[in-house]
């Protein structure tokens, strides 16, 4: 009898991998865009302290405020200072606030806060971990979906509900969040170094409103996520979305700086009607460390489409099992080691080569996951020697 989880990953599977096929069929400029992406964020792993300055000085250009923050426990100290005594606070998506376990946090110091991606929040309300970078609740079927939302969230939801009927069902739960929140939190798909413009990529609409309907946007997000120019940026939301298999994207959101308005004489004025604070968090948290590590650099290419994750037979076996949430699946174990230093998870690894093949930055995983295995295997004759 098949589990949950094989049952869950065949739907997923069979549903990915035409859409990305179909998307790089019939538009071919995908192709074009993917090239240039490479180019970009390569001439920014090279330099990273450079365009890590230029961001920041692009952002305050536009009326943003930005950080670098060196570790989690740094950028959560900002985020709360910005927070201060505000309490209602609503999250877009972001495996970034999970790496640094923003929502336990800010609960944890009396916050009342909600995830608005559909398959986030039925994470929160599970009490449950992503199991993939993208499609995060990839390890419930349809079934426990509905069961989940009963028992937690709506009782006029069963295991015969419908698809859009669960959605609707969330959808009139988080509108009433959306109303409520003084804070809106999201990550970045990219984020440009010459304008200071945060790119996000999304289909439900949750995150267009988490940037607009509180009076202030904060933004967590890799230093990973800089390219040097907003058509970068733009490329990389197309590319992103493409192989990810969800292309065209309903939405792509840019953000540069908090509202303005430039009705009254042409002067441009800030804040409008939309949040009149945004401030960007640049994390490093190993990223930088990365970036000078000759066999590691490579891995600050990836774009979090997550196709890797269905071409992979450890992880259709395991799913979230291998490795640490967020970061699970072929290039979440070097995720996990560029931001905890764990290499163990890499042992797992079949190199059956797959994951290498489909990405559409070219990333050698299979080769850096053997990487981290030397690094495991020597690290461990180290500590042996030293006894």
């Amino acid at each position: 009898m098949k589990s949950e989880w094989d049952i869950a990953i065949e739907r997923a599977t069979a549903n990915n991998a035409p859409a990305v096929f179909s998307a790089l069929s019939n538009f071919s400029y995908i192709e074009n865009a993917r090239s240039r992406l490479k180019e970009a964020k390569s001439k920014v792993i090279d330099n990273m302290e450079y365009y890590i300055g230029k961001t920041m000085e692009s952002v305050r250009r536009v009326g943003g405020t930005a950080y670098l923050a060196r570790d989690l426990e740094d950028a959560r100290r900002r985020i709360l200072e910005i927070i201060g005594e505000r309490r209602k606070i609503i999250l877009g998506k972001s495996s970034v606030a999970f790496e640094i376990g923003l929502r336990k946090f800010l609960k944890e110091n009396g916050k009342d806060v909600w995830e608005t991606d559909f398959g986030e929040l039925l994470l929160q309300i599970s009490d449950e971990e992503p199991s993939h970078i993208i499609t995060v609740a990839l390890h419930m079927t349809r079934e426990r979906f509905a069961h989940n939302l009963h028992e937690k969230l709506d009782r006029n939801i069963d295991e015969k509900s419908t698809a859009s009927e669960m959605a609707d069902s969330v959808r009139n739960f988080l509108r009433n969040k959306f109303q409520e929140a003084e804070i809106g939190i999201t990550g970045a798909n990219a984020i440009s170094a010459d304008t200071g413009t945060v790119v996000l990529v999304e289909n439900e609409g949750n995150i267009r409103m988490t940037t607009v309907k509180p009076p202030v946007h904060i933004v967590i997000t890799g230093v990973d996520k800089i390219v040097p120019t907003m058509e970068d940026a733009f490329n990389e939301a197309m590319v992103q979305s493409a192989y990810a298999g969800s292309f065209p994207p309903t939405y792509i959101n840019f953000t540069s700086g908090p509202s303005s308005t430039g009705d009254i004489e042409a002067e441009v004025i800030r804040p409008a009607t939309g949040p009149k604070d945004l401030f960007v968090i640049l994390l490093d948290n190993g990223r930088l460390n990365a970036s000078s590590d000759p066999k590691m650099k490579e891995a600050l290419m990836c774009i979090r489409c997550g196709r890797c994750y269905y071409s992979c037979p450890v992880y259709s076996i395991l799913g979230k099992d291998w490795g640490k949430s967020p970061y699970s699946g072929p290039t979440g174990v070097m995720w996990n080691y560029i931001t905890t230093g764990d290499s163990v998870p890499s042992h797992l690894c079949t190199h059956s080569g797959g994951c290498k093949v489909v990405c559409p930055m070219d990333i050698n995983i299979p080769g850096i996951l053997e990487y981290l295995k030397w690094k495991n295997i020597s690290g461990m004759k180290s500590d042996s020697t030293e006894e």
